[in-house]
């Protein structure tokens, strides 16, 4: 009777460890790759560090931002580095 109780709270921590760590990590794995593979030159993004910038080449790992309206401010980051992407809105709507 003993073993039987103690097997029954390894098997409720265990799925409590599953649902409140596991399953929350994988879920946003899975939303940073989508997030990696939606990123498009053009698009803006803001980084993990807070700054805002514009996608101008994307690689396997890296991509490099522009920062501001100085064309000389660009950096070379890891994707992982792009919190956040917004796609730029057209211009040519109709109104």
């Amino acid at each position: 009777m003993n073993i039987a109780i103690i097997v029954f709270y390894v098997v409720i921590i265990g799925a409590m460890m599953y649902f409140m760590a596991i399953k929350p990590q994988k879920k946003e794995q899975k939303r940073q790759q989508e997030l990696m593979d939606s990123m498009e030159i053009g698009d803006y993004v803001l980084t993990t560090s807070g700054f805002y910038g514009v996608l101008i080449d994307i690689s396997d790992d890296d991509v490099i931002v522009e920062f501001g309206n100085n064309k000389n401010c660009r950096i070379s980051m890891q994707k992982k580095a792009i919190a956040q992407v917004e796609k730029p809105s057209d211009s040519t709507s109709a109104e």
